[in-house]
Protein backbone atom coordinates (compact mmCIF):
# COMPACT_ATOMS: atom_id res chain seq x y z
CA UNK A 1 0.00 0.00 0.00
CA UNK A 2 2.74 2.46 1.01
CA UNK A 3 4.83 1.63 -2.09
CA UNK A 4 1.87 2.27 -4.41
CA UNK A 5 1.19 5.57 -2.64
CA UNK A 6 4.77 6.78 -3.13
CA UNK A 7 4.82 5.68 -6.80
CA UNK A 8 1.57 7.54 -7.44
CA UNK A 9 2.99 10.83 -6.14
CA UNK A 10 6.56 10.32 -7.43
CA UNK A 11 6.74 8.67 -10.86
CA UNK A 12 10.22 8.41 -12.46
CA UNK A 13 9.43 11.14 -15.02
CA UNK A 14 8.38 14.70 -14.13
CA UNK A 15 4.70 15.58 -14.22
CA UNK A 16 5.39 18.48 -16.61
CA UNK A 17 7.56 16.52 -19.07
CA UNK A 18 4.88 16.45 -21.79
CA UNK A 19 5.16 20.22 -22.20
CA UNK A 20 8.96 20.13 -22.66
CA UNK A 21 10.42 20.23 -26.18
CA UNK A 22 14.12 19.87 -25.22
CA UNK A 23 15.98 17.09 -23.45
CA UNK A 24 17.01 17.56 -19.80
CA UNK A 25 20.62 18.60 -19.11
CA UNK A 26 20.61 16.10 -16.19
CA UNK A 27 18.40 13.00 -16.33
CA UNK A 28 18.94 10.82 -13.26
CA UNK A 29 17.18 7.47 -13.09
CA UNK A 30 16.97 4.80 -10.39
CA UNK A 31 19.73 6.24 -8.19
CA UNK A 32 20.27 3.87 -5.26
CA UNK A 33 23.20 4.20 -2.85
CA UNK A 34 24.11 1.89 0.03
CA UNK A 35 26.83 2.46 2.64
CA UNK A 36 28.93 -0.29 4.20
CA UNK A 37 28.75 -0.09 8.01
CA UNK A 38 29.97 -2.36 10.79
CA UNK A 39 26.82 -4.47 10.93
CA UNK A 40 25.96 -4.63 7.24
CA UNK A 41 24.63 -2.13 4.70
CA UNK A 42 22.55 1.02 5.15
CA UNK A 43 20.28 2.18 2.33
CA UNK A 44 20.88 5.93 2.05
CA UNK A 45 19.07 6.50 -1.26
CA UNK A 46 16.40 4.19 -2.70
CA UNK A 47 15.53 4.37 -6.40
CA UNK A 48 15.53 8.17 -6.91
CA UNK A 49 14.80 9.70 -10.33
CA UNK A 50 14.76 13.37 -11.32
CA UNK A 51 15.17 15.59 -14.37
CA UNK A 52 16.73 19.04 -14.68
CA UNK A 53 16.36 21.35 -17.69
CA UNK A 54 18.58 24.24 -18.78
CA UNK A 55 17.79 27.62 -17.24
CA UNK A 56 15.60 26.28 -14.42
CA UNK A 57 15.90 25.51 -10.71
CA UNK A 58 14.71 22.29 -9.13
CA UNK A 59 14.59 22.01 -5.33
CA UNK A 60 15.23 18.82 -3.37
CA UNK A 61 13.77 19.13 0.12
CA UNK A 62 13.40 16.84 3.13
CA UNK A 63 14.66 16.28 6.65
CA UNK A 64 18.36 15.97 7.40
CA UNK A 65 19.43 12.40 6.71
CA UNK A 66 16.78 11.94 4.01
CA UNK A 67 19.44 11.42 1.31
CA UNK A 68 19.41 14.85 -0.38
CA UNK A 69 23.15 15.47 -0.17
CA UNK A 70 24.02 11.83 -1.02
CA UNK A 71 21.94 12.19 -4.19
CA UNK A 72 23.85 15.38 -5.11
CA UNK A 73 27.24 13.79 -4.36
CA UNK A 74 26.33 10.83 -6.57
CA UNK A 75 25.88 13.26 -9.48
CA UNK A 76 29.22 14.94 -8.63
CA UNK A 77 31.08 11.64 -8.12
CA UNK A 78 32.10 12.63 -4.58
CA UNK A 79 30.85 9.68 -2.54
CA UNK A 80 33.08 8.03 0.08
CA UNK A 81 34.73 4.63 -0.43
CA UNK A 82 32.07 3.03 1.76
CA UNK A 83 29.37 3.96 -0.77
CA UNK A 84 28.01 1.39 -3.21
CA UNK A 85 26.02 2.79 -6.16
CA UNK A 86 23.52 0.41 -7.74
CA UNK A 87 24.57 -0.79 -11.24
CA UNK A 88 21.05 0.14 -12.44
CA UNK A 89 21.63 3.83 -11.57
CA UNK A 90 22.19 6.27 -14.43
CA UNK A 91 22.94 10.01 -14.46
CA UNK A 92 22.88 11.39 -17.99
CA UNK A 93 24.55 14.76 -18.60
CA UNK A 94 23.94 16.00 -22.13
CA UNK A 95 23.03 12.44 -23.16
CA UNK A 96 26.06 10.67 -21.60
CA UNK A 97 25.92 8.49 -18.46
CA UNK A 98 28.56 10.17 -16.28
CA UNK A 99 28.46 7.32 -13.72
CA UNK A 100 30.40 5.29 -16.32
CA UNK A 101 33.07 8.02 -16.78
CA UNK A 102 36.63 7.47 -15.58
CA UNK A 103 37.78 9.41 -12.51
CA UNK A 104 39.84 11.69 -14.75
CA UNK A 105 36.82 12.51 -16.92
CA UNK A 106 34.71 13.19 -13.80
CA UNK A 107 37.39 15.60 -12.51
CA UNK A 108 37.22 17.55 -15.79
CA UNK A 109 33.48 17.97 -15.33
CA UNK A 110 33.65 18.91 -11.63
CA UNK A 111 34.10 22.61 -11.01
CA UNK A 112 33.84 23.33 -14.72
CA UNK A 113 30.59 22.08 -16.33
CA UNK A 114 29.01 20.80 -13.09
CA UNK A 115 29.81 22.74 -9.93
CA UNK A 116 28.75 22.46 -6.30
CA UNK A 117 28.37 24.76 -3.34
CA UNK A 118 28.91 22.67 -0.20
CA UNK A 119 26.99 22.89 3.05
CA UNK A 120 29.93 23.59 5.38
CA UNK A 121 32.21 26.34 4.05
CA UNK A 122 34.91 26.06 6.75
CA UNK A 123 35.57 22.39 6.03
CA UNK A 124 35.47 22.99 2.25
CA UNK A 125 38.05 25.81 2.23
CA UNK A 126 41.74 25.00 2.76
CA UNK A 127 42.83 26.73 6.00
CA UNK A 128 46.47 27.19 4.92
CA UNK A 129 45.79 29.09 1.67
CA UNK A 130 44.41 32.58 1.19
CA UNK A 131 40.94 33.09 -0.23
CA UNK A 132 42.42 34.60 -3.40
CA UNK A 133 44.76 31.70 -4.11
CA UNK A 134 41.91 29.18 -3.72
CA UNK A 135 39.62 31.01 -6.15
CA UNK A 136 42.51 31.48 -8.61
CA UNK A 137 43.24 27.73 -8.44
CA UNK A 138 39.57 26.91 -9.19
CA UNK A 139 39.79 29.09 -12.31
CA UNK A 140 43.20 27.99 -13.62
CA UNK A 141 42.57 24.25 -13.19
CA UNK A 142 39.92 24.48 -15.92
CA UNK A 143 40.91 27.59 -17.92
CA UNK A 144 44.05 28.56 -19.82
CA UNK A 145 44.56 31.98 -18.33
CA UNK A 146 47.34 33.98 -16.70
CA UNK A 147 47.55 34.40 -12.95
CA UNK A 148 46.87 38.14 -13.32
CA UNK A 149 43.68 37.48 -15.31
CA UNK A 150 42.58 34.84 -12.79
CA UNK A 151 43.16 37.27 -9.90
CA UNK A 152 41.08 39.93 -11.68
CA UNK A 153 38.30 37.34 -12.17
CA UNK A 154 38.53 36.35 -8.47
CA UNK A 155 38.07 40.00 -7.43
CA UNK A 156 35.09 40.33 -9.79
CA UNK A 157 33.50 37.18 -8.30
CA UNK A 158 33.86 38.45 -4.72
CA UNK A 159 32.24 41.73 -5.79
CA UNK A 160 29.39 39.77 -7.39
CA UNK A 161 28.65 37.87 -4.16
CA UNK A 162 28.53 41.13 -2.19
CA UNK A 163 31.49 40.46 0.10
CA UNK A 164 32.65 43.64 1.92
CA UNK A 165 36.12 44.98 1.01
CA UNK A 166 36.77 42.24 -1.59
CA UNK A 167 40.35 43.30 -2.41
CA UNK A 168 41.39 42.82 1.24
CA UNK A 169 39.52 39.48 1.50
CA UNK A 170 41.61 38.00 -1.32
CA UNK A 171 44.68 38.22 0.95
CA UNK A 172 42.95 36.77 4.01
CA UNK A 173 42.58 33.18 5.24
CA UNK A 174 39.27 31.33 5.84
CA UNK A 175 39.46 31.67 9.65
CA UNK A 176 39.55 35.47 9.31
CA UNK A 177 36.08 35.56 7.71
CA UNK A 178 32.66 35.10 9.30
CA UNK A 179 30.57 32.01 8.49
CA UNK A 180 28.42 33.96 6.06
CA UNK A 181 31.45 35.47 4.32
CA UNK A 182 33.03 32.01 3.93
CA UNK A 183 29.82 30.77 2.35
CA UNK A 184 29.92 33.64 -0.13
CA UNK A 185 33.51 32.69 -1.03
CA UNK A 186 32.32 29.12 -1.73
CA UNK A 187 29.58 30.47 -3.99
CA UNK A 188 32.14 32.63 -5.84
CA UNK A 189 34.36 29.56 -6.41
CA UNK A 190 31.43 27.49 -7.67
CA UNK A 191 30.45 30.19 -10.18
CA UNK A 192 34.06 30.85 -11.30
CA UNK A 193 33.83 28.93 -14.60
CA UNK A 194 30.19 29.69 -15.51
CA UNK A 195 29.01 26.06 -15.11
CA UNK A 196 26.08 24.45 -16.97
CA UNK A 197 24.81 22.87 -13.74
CA UNK A 198 25.16 24.31 -10.25
CA UNK A 199 24.34 22.06 -7.30
CA UNK A 200 23.69 24.27 -4.29
CA UNK A 201 23.67 22.23 -1.05
CA UNK A 202 22.16 24.57 1.57
CA UNK A 203 23.85 27.58 -0.12
CA UNK A 204 22.29 30.19 2.14
CA UNK A 205 22.43 28.29 5.46
CA UNK A 206 25.11 30.60 6.92
CA UNK A 207 23.74 33.79 5.40
CA UNK A 208 21.53 36.39 7.01
CA UNK A 209 18.12 37.00 5.47
CA UNK A 210 19.05 40.16 3.54
CA UNK A 211 22.19 38.65 1.94
CA UNK A 212 20.31 35.39 1.31
CA UNK A 213 17.97 37.18 -1.08
CA UNK A 214 20.92 38.93 -2.79
CA UNK A 215 22.79 35.63 -3.31
CA UNK A 216 19.75 33.78 -4.63
CA UNK A 217 18.93 36.68 -6.94
CA UNK A 218 22.57 36.64 -8.11
CA UNK A 219 22.33 32.91 -8.91
CA UNK A 220 19.01 33.51 -10.70
CA UNK A 221 20.46 36.39 -12.76
CA UNK A 222 23.47 34.27 -13.79
CA UNK A 223 21.08 31.44 -14.56
CA UNK A 224 19.10 33.63 -16.95
CA UNK A 225 22.26 35.02 -18.56
CA UNK A 226 24.03 31.66 -19.00
CA UNK A 227 20.99 29.31 -19.11
CA UNK A 228 22.55 27.61 -16.09
CA UNK A 229 20.54 24.83 -14.44
CA UNK A 230 20.41 24.76 -10.63
CA UNK A 231 19.72 21.94 -8.17
CA UNK A 232 18.83 23.63 -4.88
CA UNK A 233 19.07 21.45 -1.77
CA UNK A 234 17.53 23.26 1.17
CA UNK A 235 15.21 23.06 4.16
CA UNK A 236 14.05 26.68 3.78
CA UNK A 237 10.60 26.42 2.23
CA UNK A 238 10.37 30.20 1.78
CA UNK A 239 13.41 30.02 -0.50
CA UNK A 240 12.00 26.97 -2.33
CA UNK A 241 8.71 28.71 -3.00
CA UNK A 242 10.33 31.87 -4.32
CA UNK A 243 13.25 30.51 -6.34
CA UNK A 244 12.46 27.00 -7.61
CA UNK A 245 10.45 25.86 -10.63
CA UNK A 246 9.98 22.24 -9.61
CA UNK A 247 10.18 20.50 -6.20
CA UNK A 248 11.21 16.97 -5.18
CA UNK A 249 10.38 15.87 -1.62
CA UNK A 250 12.50 13.13 0.01
CA UNK A 251 12.12 11.15 3.23
CA UNK A 252 14.26 8.24 4.53
CA UNK A 253 16.09 7.98 1.19
CA UNK A 254 12.92 7.64 -0.88
CA UNK A 255 11.05 10.11 -3.08
CA UNK A 256 7.68 10.95 -1.52
CA UNK A 257 6.32 13.41 -4.04
CA UNK A 258 7.30 15.84 -6.77
CA UNK A 259 5.46 18.51 -8.69
CA UNK A 260 5.65 22.01 -10.14
CA UNK A 261 6.38 24.33 -7.19
CA UNK A 262 3.12 26.25 -7.32
CA UNK A 263 1.00 23.09 -7.44
CA UNK A 264 2.95 21.30 -4.71
CA UNK A 265 2.58 24.20 -2.25
CA UNK A 266 -1.09 24.71 -3.16
CA UNK A 267 -2.07 21.05 -2.90
CA UNK A 268 0.47 18.68 -1.25
CA UNK A 269 -0.64 15.06 -1.63
CA UNK A 270 1.73 12.93 0.46
CA UNK A 271 1.26 13.05 4.28
CA UNK A 272 4.96 13.83 4.78
CA UNK A 273 4.82 16.78 2.35
CA UNK A 274 1.76 18.08 4.20
CA UNK A 275 3.65 17.73 7.50
CA UNK A 276 6.74 19.49 6.08
CA UNK A 277 4.77 22.43 4.68
CA UNK A 278 2.93 22.77 7.99
CA UNK A 279 6.16 22.95 10.03
CA UNK A 280 7.36 26.38 11.12
CA UNK A 281 8.89 27.68 14.38
CA UNK A 282 5.99 28.31 16.75
CA UNK A 283 5.32 29.22 20.36
CA UNK A 284 7.29 31.53 22.61
CA UNK A 285 9.95 31.46 25.32
CA UNK A 286 9.30 29.91 28.73
CA UNK A 287 8.06 32.55 31.22
CA UNK A 288 11.03 34.07 33.05
CA UNK A 289 10.86 33.38 36.82
CA UNK A 290 10.48 36.54 38.90
CA UNK A 291 13.63 37.77 40.57
CA UNK A 292 16.03 35.76 38.37
CA UNK A 293 19.55 36.82 39.26
CA UNK A 294 22.14 37.89 36.70
CA UNK A 295 24.43 35.09 35.47
CA UNK A 296 26.40 37.10 32.88
CA UNK A 297 27.21 40.81 32.94
CA UNK A 298 29.44 42.46 30.33
CA UNK A 299 30.41 46.13 30.16
CA UNK A 300 32.21 48.06 27.39
CA UNK A 301 33.52 44.90 25.69
CA UNK A 302 35.70 45.78 22.73
CA UNK A 303 37.36 43.35 20.30
CA UNK A 304 39.57 44.52 17.45
CA UNK A 305 41.87 42.83 14.94
CA UNK A 306 44.75 44.14 12.85
CA UNK A 307 44.19 43.38 9.16
CA UNK A 308 46.96 43.41 6.63
CA UNK A 309 46.54 45.52 3.49
CA UNK A 310 49.12 46.66 0.96
CA UNK A 311 51.90 44.47 -0.48
CA UNK A 312 54.21 41.87 1.05
CA UNK A 313 57.16 44.32 1.16
CA UNK A 314 55.06 47.36 2.16
CA UNK A 315 52.37 46.00 4.46
CA UNK A 316 49.71 48.43 5.63
CA UNK A 317 48.11 47.31 8.91
CA UNK A 318 44.65 48.63 9.75
CA UNK A 319 42.50 48.05 12.81
CA UNK A 320 39.13 46.37 12.35
CA UNK A 321 36.83 46.92 15.32
CA UNK A 322 34.61 43.82 15.38
CA UNK A 323 32.90 44.57 18.72
CA UNK A 324 32.68 48.23 19.65
CA UNK A 325 32.36 48.73 23.47
CA UNK A 326 29.16 46.70 24.00
CA UNK A 327 27.18 46.01 27.18
CA UNK A 328 25.13 42.87 27.82
CA UNK A 329 23.19 41.41 30.75
CA UNK A 330 21.78 37.87 30.89
CA UNK A 331 19.65 36.38 33.69
CA UNK A 332 19.26 32.77 34.78
CA UNK A 333 16.57 30.90 32.77
CA UNK A 334 16.69 33.65 30.13
CA UNK A 335 17.31 33.34 26.37
CA UNK A 336 18.84 36.42 24.80
CA UNK A 337 18.87 36.62 21.01
CA UNK A 338 21.80 38.22 19.19
CA UNK A 339 20.90 38.99 15.58
CA UNK A 340 22.38 40.90 12.65
CA UNK A 341 23.91 40.40 9.24
CA UNK A 342 26.97 38.17 8.78
CA UNK A 343 30.12 40.05 9.72
CA UNK A 344 28.24 42.25 12.22
CA UNK A 345 30.30 40.87 15.13
CA UNK A 346 27.73 38.49 16.67
CA UNK A 347 29.98 35.43 16.89
CA UNK A 348 33.04 37.47 17.91
CA UNK A 349 31.02 39.02 20.76
CA UNK A 350 29.74 35.60 21.89
CA UNK A 351 33.26 34.14 21.86
CA UNK A 352 34.60 37.13 23.82
CA UNK A 353 31.95 36.53 26.52
CA UNK A 354 33.16 32.91 26.81
CA UNK A 355 36.82 34.07 26.76
CA UNK A 356 37.44 32.06 23.58
CA UNK A 357 39.00 35.19 22.12
CA UNK A 358 40.66 38.05 23.97
CA UNK A 359 38.71 41.27 24.30
CA UNK A 360 40.85 44.37 23.75
CA UNK A 361 39.12 46.02 26.70
CA UNK A 362 36.01 45.76 28.89
CA UNK A 363 34.74 43.76 31.86
CA UNK A 364 32.96 40.38 31.91
CA UNK A 365 31.43 38.89 35.08
CA UNK A 366 30.07 35.33 35.19
CA UNK A 367 27.93 34.43 38.23
CA UNK A 368 29.38 37.47 40.03
CA UNK A 369 33.03 36.52 39.32
CA UNK A 370 35.23 38.71 37.10
CA UNK A 371 36.60 36.57 34.27
CA UNK A 372 38.01 39.23 31.93
CA UNK A 373 41.47 39.03 33.52
CA UNK A 374 41.69 35.24 33.87
CA UNK A 375 44.28 33.16 32.04
CA UNK A 376 43.41 30.06 30.06
CA UNK A 377 44.21 27.74 33.00
CA UNK A 378 42.22 29.93 35.40
CA UNK A 379 39.19 29.63 33.09
CA UNK A 380 39.35 25.81 33.13
CA UNK A 381 37.16 25.30 36.28
CA UNK A 382 34.38 27.35 34.63
CA UNK A 383 34.42 25.59 31.27
CA UNK A 384 31.88 22.90 32.19
CA UNK A 385 29.50 25.65 33.38
CA UNK A 386 29.89 27.70 30.16
CA UNK A 387 29.45 25.82 26.90
CA UNK A 388 29.13 26.63 23.21
CA UNK A 389 27.53 25.07 20.14
CA UNK A 390 29.45 26.32 17.10
CA UNK A 391 28.00 27.39 13.77
CA UNK A 392 29.84 24.83 11.65
CA UNK A 393 29.39 21.40 13.29
CA UNK A 394 31.75 19.53 10.96
CA UNK A 395 34.82 21.67 11.67
CA UNK A 396 34.15 21.55 15.44
CA UNK A 397 33.87 17.74 15.57
CA UNK A 398 37.18 15.83 15.42
CA UNK A 399 36.99 13.68 12.24
CA UNK A 400 39.35 11.04 13.73
CA UNK A 401 37.26 10.44 16.85
CA UNK A 402 34.02 8.51 17.15
CA UNK A 403 30.86 10.24 18.35
CA UNK A 404 31.20 8.47 21.71
CA UNK A 405 34.80 9.67 22.14
CA UNK A 406 33.93 13.25 21.11
CA UNK A 407 31.19 13.64 23.71
CA UNK A 408 32.95 11.62 26.44
CA UNK A 409 36.13 13.70 26.08
CA UNK A 410 34.49 16.72 27.76
CA UNK A 411 33.28 14.54 30.63
CA UNK A 412 36.80 13.14 31.16
CA UNK A 413 38.49 16.56 31.03
CA UNK A 414 36.02 18.00 33.54
CA UNK A 415 35.98 14.89 35.79
CA UNK A 416 32.26 14.26 35.31
CA UNK A 417 31.05 10.68 35.84
CA UNK A 418 32.27 8.21 38.46
CA UNK A 419 33.06 5.35 36.04
CA UNK A 420 33.35 4.84 32.30
CA UNK A 421 29.92 3.13 32.26
CA UNK A 422 28.48 6.19 33.99
CA UNK A 423 30.05 8.47 31.39
CA UNK A 424 28.79 6.35 28.47
CA UNK A 425 25.28 6.47 29.96
CA UNK A 426 25.52 10.28 30.17
CA UNK A 427 26.70 10.38 26.52
CA UNK A 428 23.70 8.28 25.43
CA UNK A 429 21.27 10.42 27.46
CA UNK A 430 22.67 13.60 25.85
CA UNK A 431 22.33 12.14 22.34
CA UNK A 432 18.75 11.03 22.95
CA UNK A 433 17.93 14.47 24.44
CA UNK A 434 19.27 16.08 21.25
CA UNK A 435 17.09 13.88 19.05
CA UNK A 436 19.74 11.32 18.02
CA UNK A 437 19.73 7.55 18.68
CA UNK A 438 21.92 6.33 21.55
CA UNK A 439 23.52 3.55 19.46
CA UNK A 440 25.77 5.71 17.24
CA UNK A 441 28.76 5.91 19.61
CA UNK A 442 31.11 4.00 17.30
CA UNK A 443 30.35 6.05 14.17
CA UNK A 444 32.36 9.03 12.84
CA UNK A 445 31.20 12.62 12.07
CA UNK A 446 31.49 12.25 8.27
CA UNK A 447 28.87 9.48 8.36
CA UNK A 448 26.13 11.95 9.33
CA UNK A 449 24.23 14.67 7.50
CA UNK A 450 24.79 18.36 8.34
CA UNK A 451 21.67 18.49 10.50
CA UNK A 452 22.59 15.32 12.37
CA UNK A 453 26.09 16.69 13.08
CA UNK A 454 24.49 19.84 14.52
CA UNK A 455 22.44 17.75 16.93
CA UNK A 456 25.60 15.84 17.94
CA UNK A 457 27.26 19.21 18.70
CA UNK A 458 24.28 20.17 20.90
CA UNK A 459 24.53 16.79 22.67
CA UNK A 460 28.23 17.41 23.39
CA UNK A 461 27.38 20.75 25.03
CA UNK A 462 24.48 19.55 27.20
CA UNK A 463 26.36 16.40 28.34
CA UNK A 464 28.43 18.61 30.67
CA UNK A 465 25.26 19.96 32.34
CA UNK A 466 26.23 23.63 31.92
CA UNK A 467 24.44 26.69 33.31
CA UNK A 468 25.11 28.97 30.32
CA UNK A 469 25.32 28.03 26.63
CA UNK A 470 26.25 30.20 23.66
CA UNK A 471 24.31 28.79 20.70
CA UNK A 472 25.90 30.04 17.48
CA UNK A 473 23.40 29.39 14.66
CA UNK A 474 22.38 26.01 16.21
CA UNK A 475 19.38 25.54 13.91
CA UNK A 476 20.92 26.87 10.68
CA UNK A 477 21.73 23.38 9.34
CA UNK A 478 18.40 21.87 10.39
CA UNK A 479 15.23 21.40 8.37
CA UNK A 480 12.00 22.97 9.61
CA UNK A 481 10.53 19.90 11.31
CA UNK A 482 13.79 19.22 13.20
CA UNK A 483 14.14 22.96 14.02
CA UNK A 484 10.85 22.69 15.89
CA UNK A 485 12.17 19.68 17.84
CA UNK A 486 15.41 21.50 18.75
CA UNK A 487 13.49 24.61 19.88
CA UNK A 488 11.29 22.43 22.07
CA UNK A 489 14.39 20.59 23.35
CA UNK A 490 16.09 23.89 24.28
CA UNK A 491 12.92 25.07 26.06
CA UNK A 492 12.66 21.74 27.93
CA UNK A 493 16.34 21.82 29.00
CA UNK A 494 15.89 25.40 30.15
CA UNK A 495 12.83 24.47 32.24
CA UNK A 496 14.45 21.40 33.80
CA UNK A 497 18.02 22.67 34.31
CA UNK A 498 17.57 26.45 34.63
CA UNK A 499 19.82 27.07 31.62
CA UNK A 500 20.61 30.50 30.23
CA UNK A 501 21.19 30.89 26.50
CA UNK A 502 22.86 33.47 24.31
CA UNK A 503 21.23 32.58 20.99
CA UNK A 504 23.16 33.92 17.97
CA UNK A 505 21.13 33.65 14.79
CA UNK A 506 20.03 35.27 11.55
CA UNK A 507 16.74 33.29 11.57
CA UNK A 508 14.30 35.74 13.13
CA UNK A 509 11.46 33.20 13.07
CA UNK A 510 13.43 30.95 15.44
CA UNK A 511 14.48 33.97 17.56
CA UNK A 512 10.84 34.98 17.96
CA UNK A 513 9.89 31.44 19.07
CA UNK A 514 12.75 30.95 21.54
CA UNK A 515 14.04 34.25 22.96
CA UNK A 516 12.88 36.57 25.74
CA UNK A 517 14.92 39.58 24.61
CA UNK A 518 16.84 40.40 21.45
CA UNK A 519 19.87 42.55 20.61
CA UNK A 520 20.28 43.73 17.01
CA UNK A 521 23.89 44.27 15.87
CA UNK A 522 25.44 45.99 12.85
CA UNK A 523 29.14 46.73 12.21
CA UNK A 524 30.08 45.81 15.79
CA UNK A 525 27.52 48.14 17.42
CA UNK A 526 24.15 47.55 19.09
CA UNK A 527 21.43 49.15 16.96
CA UNK A 528 18.45 48.16 19.07
CA UNK A 529 17.52 45.91 21.99
CA UNK A 530 14.43 45.00 23.99
CA UNK A 531 11.74 42.31 24.47
CA UNK A 532 11.63 40.09 21.37
CA UNK A 533 7.99 40.74 20.44
CA UNK A 534 8.40 44.48 20.82
CA UNK A 535 11.56 44.71 18.68
CA UNK A 536 10.27 42.41 15.93
CA UNK A 537 6.77 43.93 15.85
CA UNK A 538 7.75 47.60 16.12
CA UNK A 539 11.37 48.05 15.02
CA UNK A 540 12.78 51.47 15.90
CA UNK A 541 15.61 51.58 13.34
CA UNK A 542 15.59 51.24 9.55
CA UNK A 543 18.19 48.45 9.78
CA UNK A 544 16.02 46.31 12.11
CA UNK A 545 13.00 47.01 9.93
CA UNK A 546 14.91 45.74 6.89
CA UNK A 547 15.90 42.53 8.71
CA UNK A 548 12.33 41.91 9.89
CA UNK A 549 10.91 42.56 6.43
CA UNK A 550 13.38 40.16 4.78
CA UNK A 551 12.60 37.44 7.37
CA UNK A 552 8.80 37.62 7.55
CA UNK A 553 7.49 39.28 4.41
CA UNK A 554 9.25 37.32 1.64
CA UNK A 555 6.53 35.65 -0.39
Amino acid sequence: MAVALVNTFAPPVRLDHAGRSENPVIDARSIAVDFKVEDGMVQAVKDISFQLYRGETIAIVGESGSGKSVTARTVMGLLSKRAVVSPKSTVEYDGQNILKFSERARRKLRGDRISMIFQEPMSSLNPIYTIGSQIVEAIRVHRRTSRRQAEARALELLQQVQIPDPAARLKQYPHQLSGGQRQRVMIAMALANDPDVLIADEPTTALDVTVQAQILNLIRNLQQKLRMAVILITHDLTVVRKFSDYVYVMQHGAMCEHNVTERLFASPQHPYTQHLLGSEPRGQANPLPEGSDIILDAKRVRVSFMLRHGTFFKPDWRELVAVDSLDLTLRRHETLGLVGESGSGKTTFGEALLRLNNATSGEIHFDGQPIHGRSRSQMRPLRSRMQVVFQDPFSSLNPRMTIGQIIEEGLIVNSIGATRNDRIERVRDALVSAGMPGNILSRFPHEFSGGQRQRIAIARAIALEPEFIVLDEPTSALDLSVQAQIIELLRKLQRERGLSYLFISHDLKVVRALCHRVIVMQHGKIMEEGPVNEVLSNPKTAYTERLVKAAFEVA
